[in-house]
């Protein structure tokens, strides 16, 4: 099992840099756990990226949830993240249906289908991003019912809607929308704008709108903030570099559809670190 917790490990620092070094923070008896949770979230978050259409990406995250099931078709020993994310889930007793459910909202990521509404989004955000700060608080509170889905509810679209608009240039040169109908109607932008890289002032609306939907929601963690346990804090710290990401995106002269809102990796680390006594109150 160890060679399996190496792998994910060396996997979230390839591909989830952030997570990687937030979970460097926590405490070192729950850093496996959480590294093993967010591999599992990076490698069903990757799978359009390793597939040329939709049929086999579907084909991949079937596996991850007839795995969750008991009922795979291919050999666990063969993955060591789902190695790791097992022995995870009998240490922490997770529950395996949300697990599924987060593999299971993944499949919209695999086609161009647009986000009907905000509603829809935060539905989206809450099974892939919220559910993963909820595993996590459940891992920091050694597998007891930490009582904080409010709170990893508000954070996980936060953080969740902080990523799809730094990701939009990868998104909008595949024809990819994640920014809501609803709110692009009520701004007036027309998608064909989007995917052929035009930065328009409707285009900014509906950013500004994204942004402050995201101020909005990290107010509401700091609200919930109480009911937070002190061991599951750490679960929440990647939320310190929202605001640094907000502040890049909404630069003048950036352009979303040009541009990624980039940290080094120092200022990460040094974000991270200054925030990891009293985060909930520093995001």
């Amino acid at each position: 099992m160890t060679s399996d917790f190496e792998h994910a490990t060396a996997l979230l620092r390839q591909y989830d840099m952030d997570r990687y070094l937030s979970t460097l923070l926590a405490p070192e008896e729950h850093r496996s756990g959480l590294m093993a949770i967010y591999a599992f979230n990076s490698e069903i978050a990757r799978v359009r990226e390793v597939v040329s259409e939709p049929l086999p990406g579907e084909v991949r995250l079937q596996w991850w949830r007839d795995m969750l099931e008991g009922t795979e078709h291919g050999a666990i020993a063969s993955n060591p993240v789902a190695g790791a994310l097992l022995s995870t889930i009998d240490r922490y007793s997770m529950p395996k249906p949300a697990l599924a459910a987060a593999v299971a909202a993944r499949v919209f990521d695999l086609y161009n289908d647009p986000m009907p509404s905000l509603n829809d989004l935060e539905g989206y955000l809450g099974e892939t991003v919220s559910s993963l700060f909820q595993m996590s608080c459940l891992i920091l509170n050694n597998g007891e019912d930490p009582g904080t889905a409010t709170a990893a509810g508000h954070a996980g679209v936060a953080y969740g809607l902080t990523g799809l608009m730094r990701a939009l240039p990868w998104h909008a040169s595949r024809q990819q929308m994640y920014l809501p109908k609803d709110v692009q109607s009520r701004h007036g932008l027309d998608p064909e704008t989007v995917f052929r890289g035009e930065t328009t002032s409707e285009l900014h609306a509906v950013l500004k709108e994204m942004r402050d939907h995201v101020r909005h929601h990290l107010g509401r963690v700091r609200q919930a903030a109480s009911q937070v346990p002190e061991p599951c804090r750490p679960a929440f710290l990647q939320l310190a570099l929202v605001e640094p990401y907000l502040r890049k995106l909404e630069a003048t002269g950036f352009n979303p559809l040009k541009q990624v809102a980039e940290l080094s990796q120092l200022r990460r680390q040094w974000i991270l670190w200054r925030s990891s006594g009293n985060v909930l109150i520093k995001i």
